[in-house]
């Protein structure tokens, strides 16, 4: 059976021995260490919350100042008085914050989930924002629209897989090839990470499409993965015989056979040796990081994602530009909502705390923004089973100490069914503010300039702006 590039990086991380083979290749002029680089630097760290993430109760007014439909009261008839019910946040346990500009309701203060205790911290000191009811558009659309369909809307909107590909490449019509992470770092390559040898794009969560560009390819690693299993997965850590099969192997990829996909196959093969050994030194030749992360799923992915950043300028000092990709799962809460959620977000809001004072140990705050996505929201109305359905605009997080925080970009929607926001008559959002604008704004921070940006997210052009202000 053929095996991909992600599953031969895979089986790598999962072995000892990788120090000889780290050592082997270092001797066949494999690995570059290369000098300290600049103060340039700057990445993306996407956190995407697979299963629908209910952004209703992630955030939410938490008074009764303001336009009516847009207020707590709205809010908590809908999530209770419903046959499904108990899905309201009551004002006693939501976490208060005043948002530094009132919403166009006339709306100031909101209330975080009281998981996200640390966020809140977060947003209160300037460090977090939120992006209010975001999703896949063509163009903006009212609700009199999409139910005339007079304007085009995205491809099967309520589907998992669907979704999850066209948040990820912001192409609506079916499923595209590449992602606008991948966009954004063929856009910036050539502007800040001429002659980088490691790929500019890392994922610690799989395969994902968000990260695959034309020109550039991520590198996929295992969470958990040490730094010494980092390599060739041969046993026999130091022996003879495990050398002997590393030089046997480059051997082999160097062989001429004609057939352009074996050529192809053992060029992948080449390059993920020769990144894995990089990657193996670089970490191996830091010092732990103080900070310490949650021992979960998402707290061990940001972990590996701030040693490699610690690693960063051993690794490749040319790369100045990264995009790095981790996920969590569990957000598809049709049932048993209320404790499920509680769950989810006390590790999303634990992971999210420890990344950010490890950015500070490693005086990277500034350079570094972190940003959650998920494939659609969820029903304001609840289900049957204590859970959700299926939504479309939801609200997001942004982190980082270039954010301008301590604000809610967007407008949150308006809390009444069959009218206004509503897409049906349970509370299906939809989004005010499109994909592409967000992911714009991250892009110019990043460096991708103006005229490249419909490169990288073709609606683009259909909306006012293609910058929401809450990037410094």
């Amino acid at each position: 059976m053929p095996v991909s590039r992600r599953e031969f990086i895979c089986k790598t991380c999962t072995t000892a021995g990788a120090l000889s083979v780290a050592a082997a290749l270092e001797r066949y002029g494999v690995l570059n260490a290369l000098a300290q680089g600049g103060g340039n630097y700057k990445a993306l760290v996407c956190i995407f919350l697979f299963g629908g993430n209910d952004g209703n109760n992630l955030i939410a007014p938490i008074d009764d100042v303001g336009t009516s439909g847009f207020k707590y009261s709205d809010y908590a008839a809908i999530r209770t008085a419903q046959s499904g019910g108990g899905l309201a946040l009551t004002q006693a346990e939501m976490l208060q914050v005043a948002a530094a500009t009132a919403q166009p309701s006339g709306a100031v203060n909101f209330g975080f989930h009281p998981a996200l205790s640390q966020t809140r911290s977060l947003f209160q000191s300037g460090r977090a924002a939120v992006v209010a009811n975001m999703g896949t558009l063509y163009e903006p659309i009212t609700r009199a629209e999409y139910v005339a369909r007079t304007k085009p809307v995205p491809a099967n909107l309520f589907s998992h897989s669907d979704q999850q590909q066209q948040w990820q490449t912001s192409q609506f019509d079916g499923f595209g090839t590449t992602g606008w992470a991948g966009r954004t770092a063929d856009r910036v390559h050539t502007l800040f990470n001429v002659g980088a040898q490691y790929p500019p794009i890392t994922t610690v969560a799989g395969t994902a499409i968000i990260c695959t560009g034309i020109q550039n390819q991520p590198y996929a690693l295992a969470p958990t993965t040490s730094p010494a299993s980092i390599g060739l997965s041969i046993s026999g850590a130091g022996s003879p015989e495990a050398n002997a099969r590393v030089a046997a192997l480059q051997q082999l990829l160097t062989f001429d056979t004609g057939i352009s996909m074996i050529q192809a196959a053992s060029s992948i093969t080449g390059a993920a040796l020769q990144q894995s050994a990089a990657l193996s030194a670089a970490l191996l030749g830091i010092t732990p990081l103080a900070t310490t992360f949650p021992n979960t799923s998402i707290g061990n992915q940001l972990a590996q994602i701030a040693r490699i950043l610690k690693a960063r300028t051993a690794l490749d000092a040319n790369l100045q530009r990264q995009v790095f990709f981790c996920s969590m799962g569990g957000y598809d809460t049709h049932t048993n909502q209320v404790p499920d959620q509680q769950t989810l977000f006390a590790q999303l809001d634990a992971g999210l705390r420890s990344f950010n004072d490890a950015l500070v140990e490693l005086s990277l705050l500034n350079e570094v923004t972190t940003f959650t996505l998920s494939e659609f929201g969820r029903t304001l109305r609840p289900a049957s089973g204590a859970g959700s359905d299926h939504g479309w605009g939801s609200h997001q997080i942004v982190m980082g100490g270039a954010v301008r925080g301590g604000d809610i970009y967007g407008r949150l929607p308006q809390f009444a069914l069959a009218t206004g926001d509503d897409a049906s008559s349970n509370g299906r959002w939809i989004p005010t503010t499109a994909l592409d604008q967000f992911g714009a704004t991250l892009a110019l921070w990043f460096g991708v300039p103006q005229a490249d940006l419909p490169a990288v997210f073709p609606n683009l052009a259909n909306f006012p702006s293609s910058n929401l202000g809450f990037m410094l």
